[in-house]
């Protein structure tokens, strides 16, 4: 069967340090979030990589559907080197014997179970990543990356322009709306206790925003509503004034970026991953609409900017991760949407 990623997956290989695939070899790999977005490009990568350097890698993935997941993506698991293991984060029973890598990418930032059931939010990352550090001492695994978020600076002072991972600033913890961002700061604290404590080493990548295949277009993320109304030949809506500032890393940047930062990160250090090339969600509206090529699109804003207002930002400095880890970014984004666009067409 033809690969729709290859492409993508032959530039992880090649823009991936060689001696970061040479540090999977032969290892035994435990994902947990390994059926969302994050985790459907790790798996397709490992996959690939596996067959074209002969990693001989293992790698278990934890999830609460099986069968749904193999029904999703049957390719994964036709060489035996992807097996899947069916339970809860919270309370997964623990795979016997030792591992040596951990990526716990569990719980991607979900606005309705944020707002509708924020205690299930809160345990499934708090006492989740207390379960997987747990697990990480009993299979004596050598290194462990957390994935969170960007999340946890709260909201960016509008004297920053990128935020840096020395930022003090946080959330408003009086506020429930801010369950995942605080419960995530509660993890990085354990992630860093355990390092401290039991010798594992943890780095933590803190996310920002993404683009790409895979990317769930339903939900409430502007760039994939965006590329969603777009396909079906909609107008394209921007509810707010348009003037909030993003950025987006596309999805094969982000698997070298967390393959990297797992394999050579340093232990209790925060990363930010993600592109430092801002826009305002009108002016990604307009890039959208220009990324169709064969229909034409149109966009509206649905309210007047009021220029006494802050104008929100929620983009990362990557200096850290460019420097120590001699990352980058690969892809503009208008390569990037495109690619999103024409995977979503086929």
């Amino acid at each position: 069967m033809n690969n729709p990623l290859k492409n993508d997956l032959e530039d992880i290989i090649k823009l991936t340090d060689p001696f970061i695939w040479a540090q999977m070899k032969d290892k035994k790999i435990f994902i947990t979030g390994g059926t969302g977005f994050f985790g459907s490009w790790l798996l397709e990568s490992f996959y690939y990589s596996n067959q074209v350097h002969e990693l001989n890698s293992k790698i278990v993935v934890l999830t609460r559907n099986p069968e749904k997941f193999k029904t999703k993506a049957p390719h994964l698991f036709q060489t035996g080197a992807i097996c899947l293991l069916e339970g809860d984060v919270k309370d997964f029973d623990f795979p016997e014997g030792h591992y040596d890598y951990i990526i716990h990418a569990a719980t991607e930032a979900s606005e309705s179970l944020n707002n509708s059931k924020p205690f299930e939010m809160m345990d499934t990352i708090v006492t989740g990543t207390r379960r997987v550090l747990e697990f990480a001492r009993a299979s004596t695994a050598e290194r462990l990356l957390f994935v969170s978020s960007g999340a946890v600076y709260g909201k960016q002072p509008q004297s920053i322009s990128h935020i840096s991972e020395d930022s003090m600033t946080g959330p408003d913890i009086l506020n429930f709306r801010n369950v995942y961002a605080e419960s995530k700061r509660l993890a990085e604290l354990m992630c860093c206790i355990y390092a401290e404590n039991y010798g594992i080493t943890i780095p933590i990548a803190r996310c920002f925003a993404f683009v790409g295949p895979h990317l769930n277009l339903n939900i409430h993320f502007a760039i994939g509503n965006f590329i969603r109304d777009g396909l079906v030949g909609q107008t394209i809506e921007v509810k707010g004034d348009g003037t909030p500032v993003r950025s987006y890393l596309y999805s094969a940047d982000l698997v070298i970026w967390l393959l990297t930062i797992l394999v050579n990160g340093e232990s209790k250090r925060a990363y930010n991953v993600g592109s430092d090339h801002a826009i305002s969600i009108e002016e990604l509206a307009k890039k959208i609409c220009q990324c169709f090529d064969h229909k034409k699109i149109e966009y509206i804003v649905r309210q007047k900017s009021d220029p006494r207002k802050e104008r929100e930002h929620y983009v990362p400095s990557i200096d850290r991760a460019r420097k120590e880890l001699k990352l980058n970014v690969n892809f503009d984004l208008a390569e990037s949407i495109k690619k999103t666009i024409n995977w979503n067409s086929n």
